[in-house]
């Protein structure tokens, strides 16, 4: 086992790489950098190849190209990391995978930049499966007791209680931070600098790196302003587009934006939810444009050069920062479940922050608000609303109806069957 890693903290992407190697030869694991992917498939490892090791790079990239089954020999489950500096490694691990005809060989890390597809020859199907980790949810990183298991959630009989004191202001300041391992164990001055400095390496170099075509990094921040002032909501990518306009630009083309929004997808920036389309009971049109996300909260609120104190200040603003917070809570704990997570909105604007869908047909309703009797009282009506429209004749009922809220210290379930959960109480 490796154990260079000091006081590592467990994530839940633990577990789904090591059940991943178990079922096949070889993992990619992709996601946005600094989420944490080196560390936890290096703590999973048995040995490491670093292929940017800068005494060993140029050896490395040559060995690849000439001999690349020198750099796979190593006790198994062998980490390479920065693999795409030479693609051709991949098509060697494939290569590797069905001569040895084992599970649990490699694990494949690098940067959020993709490697170049053109240098390699084969899919990878059967042999390289994918996993994608996000950045740490308030579980992982300490600030949820978990107490209310998303997984519970899904069972009849599960009994919801749970309790967690937290406040406004903490959650205000654990959107901005987000959920980047380096943030951790250290001021909330420094903590709050990681995504800013994110932001900054996305726009000024990753958003050309991607694909090594030279992009405006003005105009990459002036997408990421508009993405997050539109957060939350199902707005066209032209309307982006017109918003752009608005801020003393010439000339954008809807096709141009669709270049930097699809380069900000492929290095894991932009993470859309996708429309749900359950059996309803009547002909009520879905809408089926996704909800804008980014992977994470901190990376909308340093695009608008937002803090703690300014969030508090602009609730309607963290609302829908914080319904960005909890996607990507509910995203990883849906994970852990083979699950995914959409939203539903139709064309009389009956609207569900969530559904958390699961493989077998299983789901669940959420809705997502800061708090407060008032808007809880909203959420509610709107989860018993849809759960009347859904067609059970035809589809399951609702394994559970949710509102996920920023504050209120205790978890639990109401006469009409909505469980009320604070996020600081939510976890897998």
């Amino acid at each position: 086992m490796y154990n260079g890693i000091m006081e590592y903290r467990n994530r839940f992407a633990d577990n789904i790489l090591k059940e991943k190697l178990e079922a096949k030869g070889a993992v990619l694991v992709e996601g946005p950098k600094w989420c944490g992917k080196t560390t936890t498939s290096a703590n999973l490892a048995k040995s490491i190849l670093y292929m940017e090791d800068p005494e060993k790079k140029e050896q490395n990239i040559k060995l690849a190209s000439i001999k690349p089954s020198i750099l796979l020999k190593g006790e198994t489950p062998r980490l390479i990391d920065e693999w795409q500096l030479s693609p051709s490694l991949w098509d060697a691990v494939r290569f590797e995978v069905d001569k040895r005809n084992e599970f649990n060989q490699f694990i494949l890390t690098g940067s959020a930049v993709p490697a170049d597809t053109e240098k390699i020859f084969h899919s990878g199907t059967g042999r390289i499966t994918r996993m994608l980790m996000r950045p740490m949810t308030l579980f992982e990183t300490g600030d949820s007791n978990g107490s209310v298991s998303l997984k519970g959630l899904f069972s009849s009989d599960y009994e919801i209680s749970g309790y967690k004191e937290s406040s406004l202001e903490r959650i205000a300041y654990l959107i901005c931070r987000g959920g980047w391992p380096k943030s951790l164990d250290c001021s909330e001055k420094i903590a709050l600098e990681q995504a800013i400095d994110y932001y900054d390496a996305v726009v000024n170099f990753d958003i050309s790196r991607v694909d090594g075509k030279e992009r405006n990094s003005e105009r990459a921040k002036l997408i990421m302003r508009s993405y997050s002032r539109n957060i939350g909501s199902q707005v066209k990518y032209e309307e982006i587009r017109k918003d752009i306009l608005g801020n003393d630009i010439n000339s954008f083309s809807i096709d141009s934006l669709y270049d930097y929004v699809n380069a900000l997808k492929k290095i894991f920036v932009i993470e859309d939810s996708a429309a749900w389309n359950p059996n309803l009971r009547s002909k009520t049109a879905i809408r089926t444009t996704d909800t804008r996300y980014f992977v994470d909260p901190s990376i909308a609120t340093a695009s608008l050069g937002l803090g703690p104190n300014d969030l508090i200040n602009d609730l309607n603003t963290m609302g829908l920062l914080f319904e960005n917070l909890c996607v990507r809570d509910l995203r990883v704990y849906a994970q852990c479940l083979d699950g995914q997570i959409y939203h539903y909105r139709d064309k009389n604007d009956l609207e569900c922050d969530a559904v958390v869908h699961l493989r077998n047909g299983s789901y669940g309703l959420v809705e997502i608000k800061l708090g407060g009797e008032k808007l809880i009282e909203e959420g509610v009506k709107t989860l018993l609303s849809l759960e009347k429209h859904l067609d059970t004749t035809k589809m399951k009922e609702p394994s559970f109806k949710m509102v996920i809220t920023a504050t209120g210290d205790y978890a639990y379930k109401r006469e009409d069957g909505v469980a009320i959960v604070p996020i600081s109480c939510l976890g897998a």
